[in-house]
C-alpha cells in the first residue's frame, strides 16, 4: 500500500481519476512548463545538457506512468552508472518490491513470481519542481494507506500550492477531480466522493547533467566476490547464465555439430564452479533444472547450438524478434528460442521463461512469443459503389472550423442569467472554494469584479445548488466561456455546452457488412479526421503545438433505429466540439495531444478484445447517457 514506490505490476488500489475527465481549463492552475520532459526512446538524455531531475516510471494497466520512489530511483541510477545494460534488483532498496527486477537493456520491469512484464522509462523534470525538492503529494486509498499521484499531477499540485491557490481543477490532465488546499482533500466531480490528501517531504530525486555511461559489452562477465544468494538474484543470474551459454556457443562458431551442455555453461558461468545455479537447484551436464522439480532435457539441434531445455515450449514456425525487437544478425545455425506466453502452462517456470526472453531479446537473439489473438479492427474492403448515405441522415460529412466566440455576453451576464440571489444562505460549504456560504468566497482578493461582492451567494435555477457568485465566475472564466454553465455538483447544464475540439472532419456512411450481434443490419461507419495544429486560448497550453495520433479514426454503429439516433446525436456533439479535446493520453501518457472526451466509441469492427468492439448489448444505451451528460439529447433533434 504505502508511498514507498507504489504497488507495482498488480496494483491493489484504485487509480485516481481513471477516465477521460472533463475538458475544462484548470482553475488557478500553473501551466505545465515545469512538467515532464520525456526523453525519446531507451534511456534518453536530458535536453541541452541542463541539470534535470531523473524520475524512473513504470506503465500500469491503465496506461498511466507511475513513479518509483526517490530511493528506488537513486538505486537504479547507481546501477546504471556501473552497467547501462544490467539488471536492477529492486528488493535490495525496498523490501516491498522484492519480486521485481528492471532489465535496463530492454527497459522492462519484470515480476518474478507472476511473470508480468511492464515497460519502464527514465523521465526528466525541472530541478525546481516537486521531485527536485523531495515533495510528494499523496491521496488516501480505500486501505487507509497513501498512494503518490502521477508525477505530472504531483508537480501541478505543488505549483498551485506554492502560488497559494485555494483550489485546483485537474481536468486538463484527464482527471475529474478538484483539489482543495484548505481542507487538504480531493473531490471526484462526478460522484462527489472526497478523499484526504497530504504533502510529504521525502528524499529528493537524483539529478543528472546528461552524462550516461557508455554501454558495456553484454552480457557481463564473471562476477567478482561472493554472489548474492537471494532468490531474486539467483533467478536473474541463472537466466543470464542460460543466455550467456547461447552467446558463448555463438561466439565459438559451434554450428556444425552438437556440444555437451556442461562445457557450454562452463564457458560463461557466473559461478567459479562452472555450475549454473537456478532457483530450485543446480544444473550441470543433464540440462537446466527449473523450479518445480522436473529436469528439462538438453536438446541438441542438428547444425546448431544446444539449447537449455526450453525448446519444447512452443512449436517452431517462429516469429523472429517478436515483441521486444532483436538488434543483432543471428547466424543461420542458431535456432530461435521459443518462450511461451507467461501464463504458467509450459514446463518451464513462467518467471524463468519471461526473464530469459527479455535477456535474449536484449542480446539480439530471436525469441518466439506466442501471440494473443489480434482484434479485428476493420471490415473487409468496401468498394466506393457499395458505400451509401445513412437513411434519414442529411449529408455524409461535417467539418468544424475554429471556434466562434460569442462576444455579446460578459461572464457576469452569463452567471447572473442562470442564478437567483440568496439573501440568507445556509451554513454549508460552497463546494467550489470549500469556504462556508455564510463567509466570503475563497476567491476574494484573487478575483475582483465590479458589482459582485465576495459574500454574495446565488442558487442555480434548475437544480437549486448554491455557490458564491465569485466562485461561479471563476469557474466560468476558466472554462470554455461559451455562454453555458454547468453545475459542478450535479452536472446540470445551463445553456448550450460546447467543447474545445480542434478543427477537423467527420464523415459517415453505410457499408454492406454486419457487426457481431447485429447480423441482420448493415453498419454505419464514422470516420473522424483531425490534423495537428496550434492550441487556442481554450486549450491547456495556448500557442503550443498539439499532436493528433491515430487519425483518421474509424468507428462503427449498427444500422438500426437506435444506431441512427446515436449517429444524429454524435453529429450534434461534433458540431458543438464535444467528441474530442486536447489533453494527456491515457494510453501513451503523451500530453498536448487530441484525446476522446467522455463519449465512448466502438473502434473495433469484428471483435471485442479491447472492450471497444461488438457484441456489447448495452453500448447504445450507455452512449446515449454519455451524450445526455454533455447536454446532447433527443430534444436537440427536433430543433
Amino acid at each position: 500500500g504505502g508511498g514507498s514506490g507504489g504497488a507495482l505490476g498488480e496494483p491493489r488500489i484504485p487509480v485516481p481519476g481513471h477516465g477521460a475527465g472533463l475538458s475544462r481549463h484548470p482553475l488557478g492552475m500553473a501551466r505545465q512548463g515545469s512538467g515532464a520532459m520525456l526523453a525519446s526512446g531507451g534511456l534518453g538524455f536530458p535536453p541541452q545538457n541542463l541539470a534535470r531531475v531523473v524520475v524512473w516510471e513504470w506503465l500500469n494497466e491503465h496506461g498511466r506512468w507511475r513513479p518509483y520512489s526517490a530511493a528506488v530511483c537513486h538505486h537504479i541510477e547507481n546501477v546504471l552508472k556501473e552497467d547501462a545494460r544490467g539488471s536492477v534488483v529492486l528488493g535490495q532498496v525496498d523490501v516491498q518490491l522484492a519480486p521485481y527486477v528492471i532489465d535496463l537493456q530492454s527497459m522492462h520491469q519484470f515480476r518474478q513470481d507472476t511473470g508480468t512484464m511492464r515497460p519502464v522509462r527514465r523521465n526528466f523534470y525541472d530541478p525546481s519542481s516537486a521531485p527536485g525538492k523531495g515533495i510528494v503529494w499523496e491521496w488516501e486509498n480505500d486501505n487507509n494507506s497513501w498512494t503518490p499521484y502521477d508525477m505530472d499531477i504531483c508537480i501541478t499540485i505543488q505549483n498551485a500550492y506554492e502560488k497559494q491557490h485555494p483550489w485546483l481543477d485537474l481536468s486538463s490532465l484527464g482527471f475529474c477531480y478538484l483539489i482543495y488546499f484548505s481542507s487538504m482533500s480531493q473531490m471526484n466531480r462526478q460522484t462527489q466522493r472526497k478523499r484526504r490528501l497530504r504533502r510529504r517531504m521525502d528524499l529528493a530525486y537524483p539529478l543528472t547533467m546528461g552524462s550516461i555511461p557508455k554501454s558495456q559489452s553484454w552480457p557481463v562477465g564473471t562476477s567478482t566476490g561472493t554472489p548474492c544468494s537471494c532468490p531474486q538474484c539467483l533467478l536473474v543470474n541463472s537466466t543470464r547464465a542460460a543466455s550467456n551459454a547461447i552467446l558463448a556457443s555463438q561466439r565459438r562458431k559451434l554450428y556444425p555439430g552438437a556440444v555437451r551442455q556442461s562445457s557450454t555453461f562452463a564457458g560463461a558461468a557466473l559461478w567459479p564452479t562452472g555450475t549454473a545455479t537456478v532457483a530450485g537447484g543446480t544444473a550441470k551436464g543433464e540440462g537446466l533444472r527449473v523450479p518445480g522439480g522436473a529436469f528439462a532435457p538438453c536438446q541438441s539441434v542438428p547444425g546448431g547450438a544446444p539449447l537449455p531445455g526450453l525448446n519444447n515450449l512452443n512449436q517452431p514456425g517462429t516469429q523472429r524478434g517478436a515483441g521486444l525487437g532483436a538488434r543483432a544478425t543471428v547466424p543461420p545455425g542458431v535456432p530461435a528460442l521459443p518462450v511461451k506466453n507467461l501464463n504458467g502452462t509450459g514446463p518451464v517456470h513462467p518467471a524463468l521463461a519471461g526473464m530469459t526472453g527479455i535477456l535474449m531479446c536484449a542480446a539480439g537473439l530471436p525469441v518466439c512469443l506466442t501471440r494473443a489473438p489480434k482484434p479485428i479492427l476493420h471490415p473487409p474492403p468496401v468498394s466506393k459503389s457499395d458505400i451509401k448515405p445513412v437513411p434519414g441522415v442529411n449529408g455524409i460529412c461535417r467539418k468544424t472550423k475554429k471556434k466562434h466566440l460569442k462576444k455579446s455576453k460578459t461572464p457576469e451576464d452569463v452567471v447572473r442569467r442562470y442564478i437567483q440571489k440568496v439573501k440568507n444562505p445556509p451554513d454549508e460549504d460552497c463546494t467550489i472554494c470549500m469556504e462556508r456560504l455564510v463567509t466570503s468566497s475563497g476567491y476574494e482578493g484573487v478575483l475582483s469584479h465590479r458589482g459582485i461582492k465576495p459574500e454574495l451567494v446565488g442558487k442555480l435555477g434548475k437544480c437549486g445548488h448554491m455557490y458564491h457568485l465569485l466562485c461561479l465566475l471563476a469557474m466560468y472564466n476558466n472554462g470554455n466561456k461559451d455562454g453555458s454553465l454547468q453545475c459542478p455538483t450535479c452536472k446540470a447544464i445551463y445553456g448550450e455546452k460546447t467543447g474545445t475540439q480542434p478543427p477537423g472532419k467527420m464523415e459517415f456512411h453505410l457499408i454492406p457488412h454486419s457487426l457481431p450481434g447485429y447480423t441482420n443490419s448493415k453498419t454505419i461507419r464514422i470516420v473522424y479526421d483531425i490534423p495537428t495544429g496550434i492550441q487556442g486560448p481554450e486549450h491547456p497550453n495556448p500557442g503550443k503545438k498539439f499532436t493528433a495520433r491515430g487519425f483518421p479514426r474509424h468507428c462503427y454503429l449498427p444500422d438500426n433505429e437506435k444506431g441512427r439516433k446515436v449517429l444524429k446525436l454524435l453529429i450534434v456533439a461534433w458540431d458543438r466540439r464535444l467528441i474530442f479535446t486536447i489533453g494527456t493520453s491515457n494510453t501513451t501518457g503523451e500530453s498536448d495531444t487530441v484525446v476522446w472526451n467522455e463519449i465512448h466509441h466502438k473502434t473495433e469492427f469484428g471483435s471485442n478484445l479491447t472492450g471497444h468492439g461488438y457484441p456489447d448489448p448495452n453500448y447504445l444505451d450507455n452512449v446515449l447517457a454519455e451524450l445526455l451528460a454533455q447536454g446532447v439529447s433527443e430534444a436537440n433533434l427536433k430543433d
